[in-house]
């Protein structure tokens, strides 16, 4: 990595890149228990609060060869395993190739490197509330990490796929990915993952590079794919069953979500999935992506593949999305963050609609039939557009709005937010809904429509929910994009900065984590506290997670309908 590209910082945000990553193709029985054990200790494990250790026995078998782990309060944890050999040089734009076997026990204790991104920044009070780390780059970057209560056993796989739309992020971007809760309180084996991102995940050169590289535009989907297949191989000698695999992810990863769920490729590696925040893309034709290739190589100057392979990433990429600025029409300011439906896809650094890894704009066009009987669940946040940086007034707020819907629908949105929650902030409800880049509404209008789309399959079921819990954190930050992640993941207390961790964050916690496990286990997340009925159109049922957790027949339908 130069030292241009490990200095420089980008002000894209996650909201922001939510746009551009749709834009380019962004479960009835009560389930047994949460904590039912499934399998022995593993051995020289203890559940001793506070303790760490790494014993002889912390070691599992791959395909490639065996890995050493530690435990970490009764939780194997086992960091940076390779599912696929160095993406870098010769390799770039192509498959992934299986890691080399390798003799003794590869040290599976640290996460490995993320895929060269543009370092970005945040407002102090947004790093304090997420708890960002960026990590170490590198282009030999796909690793998997697990967290397992035993070696033994068959439990669920909790698979989740990071955020930051198609170009930035990475598996421990945010202290709330790490699995280890999940493993340690509800049973399952939790996994995350590092994949190939932006220019390099998602280049076109099927014309350039020549056969070798029919799948260049799509290679950092088919990373994922071949992580799913590590999956499949291997989850069993940790104590996971390859036929109860669920795969989830935030923004850009709800994205991906739905795109795998329409991949041939992906077809009986996944049994559960869910859509957070994201999700239902828009990604460009093949020949809009040749297109950018064409114009790519010619602003470069280059001749031959190993051109583009020794050239720096960083200025491969900014040659890259100049192209792409220059071939997008400017966006629609009323559109927001989603991609309207019958809109013309934009170009962007993911996925290519080419017809063969890619076959369909998944719940975008509709929801894809090969994953039919796949059951899902879909939501979003009350709060996406927080951005602690903005404090308007109501006048100000008005005005933003007004921009983008006129004089009578800016009011009419207001009014019925202020109905809707008379005791928040004017901050807080304008990160509600502040324009096309900040608007929680036409995120729920996509969850919405989502959920139609898979539940009109008449296949497995979906189950629609939305997290309006406010954080008692930086009084008005409510509940940001990303927010639900420390619930779902159980890690109230490791997210103490955005949650607070009191009694009401840990409760909350309890049951959400229990859904979303249950949901992995059997395919319906309901607990015997907590029914959750599955999303019909007619009646939009929507679980509401928050101090009361209940279930509410389309929640804010009111002012998501006045956006369209």
């Amino acid at each position: 990595m130069s030292d241009t590209t490990r200095g420089e910082r980008s002000t894209l945000n996650r909201r922001q890149l939510l746009r551009l990553s749709t834009a380019a193709g962004f479960g009835a029985a009560w389930p047994r228990p949460a904590g039912a054990a499934q399998g022995r200790p593993a051995a020289g494990a203890t559940a001793t609060p506070g303790t760490c250790s790494t014993p002889r026995t912390a070691v599992a078998k791959t395909q490639h060869g065996k890995v050493r782990g530690y435990v970490e309060d009764g939780v194997l944890a086992f960091k940076g395993v390779p599912y696929g050999a160095s993406t870098g040089g010769e390799n770039r734009w192509l498959p992934a190739k299986p890691p080399a076997p390798w003799d003794g026990e590869y040290p599976a204790l640290i996460y490995g490197a993320n895929c060269p991104q543009r370092l970005h920044s945040w407002v102090p009070e947004q790093t304090f509330l997420y708890q960002w780390t960026d990590g170490w780059q590198s282009e030999d970057m796909l690793k998997v990490n697990i967290w397992t209560p035993s070696l033994t056993g068959s439990r669920p796989v909790m698979f989740y796929i990071h955020g930051g739309g198609y170009t930035f992020g990475s598996a421990y971007e945010l202290a709330s990915q790490d699995g280890a809760q999940m493993a340690r309180h509800h049973d399952v084996v939790s996994v995350t993952v590092n994949h190939r991102l932006n220019i390099l995940g998602f280049l076109d050169l099927s014309e350039f590079g020549g056969p070798a590289y029919a799948d260049s535009a799509n290679v950092g989907m088919t990373d994922l794919v071949a992580a799913l297949q590590w999956v499949r191989h291997n989850i069993a000698n940790f104590g996971g069953d390859p036929d109860r695999v669920m795969i989830y992810g935030q923004s850009g990863g709800g994205s991906k979500v739905t795109t795998l769920l329409g991949m041939p490729s992906a077809q009986g590696l996944v049994h559960r999935a869910s859509a957070q925040s994201g999700g239902g893309g828009n990604p460009p034709s093949a020949e809009q992506s040749r297109e950018v290739t064409r114009r790519l190589v010619a602003e470069l100057g280059v001749k031959d593949m190993a051109g583009l392979q020794k050239m720096d990433w960083a200025r491969l990429n900014d040659a890259g999305n100049a192209v792409v600025a220059a071939m997008n029409p400017p966006a629609d300011a009323s559109a927001g963050p989603m991609p309207p439906p019958g809109s013309a896809p934009r170009v962007a650094f993911g996925p290519t609609v080419d017809g063969r890894v890619v076959a369909m704009r998944s719940f975008f066009e509709g929801a894809p039939a090969i994953s039919r009987d796949v059951p899902m669940l879909i939501g979003s946040v009350s709060e996406e557009g927080n951005r602690m940086s903005s404090r308007p007034t109501e006048a100000e707020w008005v005005a933003t709005l007004t921009k983008s819907y006129g004089d009578a629908k800016a009011a009419a949105i207001v009014a019925a937010l202020k109905r809707a929650y008379p005791n928040k902030s004017i901050r807080t409800l304008s990160y509600m809904c502040s324009g096309p880049g900040l608007n929680s509404l036409a995120i729920r209008n996509n969850v919405t429509r989502m959920a139609t789309m898979k539940h009109q399959q008449k296949g497995a079921p979906v189950f629609a929910w939305y997290f309006t819990w406010q954080s008692p954190m930086l009084e008005d930050a409510g509940a940001w994009h990303t927010a639900e992640l420390a619930f779902c993941f159980d890690n109230t207390a490791r997210c103490s900065q955005g949650t607070g961790n009191g009694p009401e964050a840990q409760a909350l916690a309890k049951k959400m984590a229990t859904a979303w496990a249950n949901f992995a286990r059997t395919g319906n997340p309901s607990q015997p506290e907590l029914p959750w009925p599955a999303f019909t159109p007619d009646r939009c049922q929507t679980m509401v997670f928050d101090n009361h957790c209940r279930t509410v027949d389309d929640p804010e339908a009111e002012a998501r309908k006045l956006i369209g």
